[in-house]
């Protein structure tokens, strides 16, 4: 089932819908008749506060009319078109900060249901290096949000802090492609990100045709002994199958994902991350006296399309 606030809206929007269709359906036409046979009785047309004032619409039926269009708007955009998201930790760093507002493109993958997430109409497929959200496969009422790194029939391996794809062979009469190496270059280190007091090492990658950066901490071994374990392959390696796929944070030793969990379903994907149209400063003294929730600035500089 969806998220709470989806189903929430869905309950609302449909209650608003139907007190406004029982009111324009049984009472408005009694309170029509009310006032013609006013109209009739005085001999002149009534002025529309007259005419509230014989017939007043009930309140509960007058806010339904009023909230209806707006709930049913923003529960269609929110449901097939976009849906806006928090970065609540800083497991996607150095690409998204916690704190960052995103808006996820609802349509980018399928078209669902906001209740039971039926697929209505199926979109486009999932491409290596998309930044999804998901649906957690451990808790699916929790939203996920990290890389896609391998498609179904992908071979991935996370060996010694190096990441390793080799697609799928598509046509046995062809040359197969090998498993090459993802990072590229260490990168200019002209914003410094830290786990705690230690300062991160900032690397480039390509996954498909997306360039993005992601960061290590050096100071922390592999966790391989942390790995799922998929029958058949080492410890570190991973064949994607079919109908699933294999996601990663940016900030790879501060990311729990698919090295930890295993795959995730297609029918789990909710969409592709597309935009930051806010980002809050939360850096705050710890002798400070207002709540963490209050951001302390606006990072103005951040705003604009994900890569």
């Amino acid at each position: 089932m969806a998220n709470f606030y989806s189903v929430l809206l869905t309950v609302i929007t449909l209650a608003a819908g139907i007190i406004w269709w029982y009111d324009a359906r049984y009472k408005k036409p009694a309170r029509k008749q009310r006032v013609a046979d006013e109209e009739q009785r005085l001999q002149q047309e009534l002025d529309a506060q007259a005419r509230e004032r014989i017939a007043p619409q009930g309140k509960i039926a007058e806010f339904a009319q009023s909230v209806f269009p707006i709930l049913l708007i923003i529960l269609l955009v929110r449901t097939f078109l976009y849906e806006p998201f928090r970065i609540p930790s800083a497991s996607m760093m150095p690409t998204m900060l916690a704190g960052d507002f995103i808006l996820v493109e609802k349509f980018s993958y399928s078209l669902r249901d906001p209740v039971w997430r039926t697929e209505l109409l199926e979109m486009n497929k999932p491409e290596r290096g998309d930044i999804a959200v998901f649906k957690y496969p451990l808790a699916p009422e929790v939203d996920y949000i990290k890389r896609i790194i391998g498609l179904p029939g992908d071979r991935i391996i996370y060996r010694n802090k190096t990441l390793y794809l080799e697609p799928p062979c598509v046509n046995e009469s062809t040359t197969c492609p090998q498993a090459r190496v993802i990072r590229e270059n260490v990168k200019e280190q002209d914003i410094v990100y830290f786990s705690g007091s230690q300062p991160l090492e900032r690397y480039r990658e390509q996954i498909g045709d997306i360039h993005h950066e992601i960061l290590v901490d050096p100071s922390v071994a592999p966790r391989t002994r942390f790995y799922f374990q998929q029958d058949g392959t080492a410890i570190d390696e991973w064949i994607v199958p079919q109908g699933e796929y294999f996601f990663m944070g940016d900030n790879r030793d501060n990311s729990e994902d698919s090295r930890y969990w295993g795959f995730v379903p297609e029918d789990n994907l909710v969409g592709r991350a597309v935009f930051i149209w806010m980002s809050f400063e939360m850096d705050r003294d710890r002798d400070s006296l207002l709540p963490d929730w209050i951001p302390t600035g606006v990072r103005w500089a951040r705003l604009g399309q994900v890569q």
